[in-house]
C-alpha cells in the first residue's frame, strides 16, 4: 500500500521523481556535441545505445528533446530547458568530486619574526623545516615590537623586551647571550693587550645600532668593565651593524644566534665569547598551542633549531615571564 505520510519507506512524498541518470548522461553527452555518434565515442557507447537512452528519456518526460534532420540533432526548446539544468547538476556534482578528491589545503599560517633574526637565523633554517614538515604551510613576514593577531599574523617570534597584548600565549624559545664580534684578522688588533691577554682595546671601533642603542653599555655592565669613550660608528638598523662587522668595519655587540653561522663557518670571531643578558626569544600565539597539532610540531622545531650542535634535547619550556 502507498501512502503520502512523509517519512514512510514507500512515502510518494519521500521519492525523488527523477529521469533514469544514465540517460540524462547520454542526453548531455548528444546536445554538447550535436550528435548520437560523437556523443557515443566520447562514452564509448554504440549509436545505438544512445539513441534508445535518449528516446526512453523523451518518453518519461513526455516531450520531444531532439528534433532529428539527416545525421544531425538539433535540441527543441525543452531540451534547451532540460540541458542548462542537467550542465548546472553535473557541475555541482563535479565539483563536489573534484573537493573529496582533492581536500583543501590547511590554512597557511603567517608567522611574524623580527627582521634581523628573521634573515639571519630562521630563513637559512627554512628549507631544512619545509623538507621535514612539508605539510605545514607557512609564511613569514618582518616585525618587531608590539603588534595585534587581528592584523593577520597568527604567531610572533619576539624578544621580551616590551609588554605583550592580554592573554598571549608565550612558548619560551631561547635564551639571550650577547658579545662583541669581528673578523678574525682584526681580532688581534683590537682585542689584546701588550701582554696578550683579552683586553677591549680603546682604538676598536665600535658599531651601535639605533635600535639597540644600549647594547655596548649593557655588555659593558655585564662585564664589570668601563670602557671610555672611542671611535664609533652607527647604523639605522641592527642588521646593519652585524653587516658591518662582517665587513670588517669594527666590532658589533651581537646576539649569539644571529651570528652563530658566521662564527661556524670563520667569518666572524666572539674574542669575550657571550653571556646573557636576562632576555628571551618567545614563540607568541593567541591561543593554547594543542600538543601534537601543526603548531606543536614547529615549536619543537624552532627550539631544536636554537640548540648549540650537539646539544642534548631541551627536557621542558621555560615558563612565560
Amino acid at each position: 500500500m502507498k501512502t503520502d505520510t512523509f517519512g514512510e519507506k514507500k512515502s510518494q512524498s519521500n521519492t525523488r521523481q527523477l529521469p533514469p541518470l544514465s540517460a540524462l548522461r547520454c542526453f548531455e553527452a548528444a546536445a554538447r556535441l550535436e550528435s548520437f555518434t560523437r556523443a557515443g565515442e566520447a562514452l564509448h557507447l554504440t549509436h545505438g545505445a544512445i539513441s534508445r537512452a535518449v528516446r526512453a528519456l523523451e518518453e518519461n518526460l513526455g516531450t520531444p528533446l531532439f528534433e532529428r534532420r539527416s545525421h544531425r540533432v538539433f535540441l527543441t526548446e525543452a531540451g534547451h530547458d532540460l540541458l542548462r539544468s542537467v550542465e548546472s547538476a553535473f557541475d555541482l556534482i563535479e565539483a563536489t568530486a573534484r573537493k573529496l578528491r582533492m581536500p583543501d589545503k590547511p590554512a597557511t599560517l603567517v608567522l611574524s619574526c623580527e627582521p634581523t633574526l628573521l634573515m639571519r637565523w630562521l630563513i637559512p633554517r627554512m628549507p631544512a623545516f619545509f623538507a621535514a614538515h612539508p605539510d605545514i604551510p607557512l609564511q613569514l613576514v618582518a616585525g618587531g615590537g608590539p603588534f595585534t593577531f587581528a592584523q593577520g599574523i597568527d604567531l610572533a617570534i619576539r624578544r621580551n623586551d616590551f609588554p605583550w597584548q592580554r592573554h598571549t600565549h608565550a612558548q619560551w624559545l631561547f635564551d639571550e647571550a650577547i658579545g662583541p664580534v669581528c673578523r678574525p684578522e682584526q681580532a688581534a688588533l683590537w682585542t689584546r693587550d701588550e701582554t696578550g691577554h683579552s683586553q677591549l682595546s680603546n682604538a676598536a671601533p665600535r658599531l651601535h645600532s639605533a635600535t639597540r642603542a644600549q647594547a655596548w653599555d649593557q655588555w659593558l655592565n655585564l662585564k664589570g668593565l668601563v670602557q671610555p669613550p672611542g671611535k664609533e660608528q652607527v647604523f639605522e638598523h641592527f642588521y646593519f651593524s652585524l653587516q658591518a662587522a662582517v665587513a670588517g668595519l669594527g666590532l658589533a655587540i651581537a646576539p649569539w644566534q644571529l651570528v652563530r653561522d658566521d662564527l661556524e663557518s670563520g667569518l666572524l670571531v666572539a674574542p669575550f665569547g657571550f653571556i646573557a643578558d636576562g632576555s628571551a626569544y618567545y614563540l607568541l600565539s593567541p591561543e593554547a598551542i594543542d600538543a601534537d597539532s601543526p603548531l606543536a610540531r614547529l615549536l619543537e622545531w624552532l627550539r631544536d633549531q636554537a640548540l648549540p650542535p650537539g646539544s642534548a634535547q631541551l627536557d621542558a619550556a621555560r615558563p612565560a615571564p
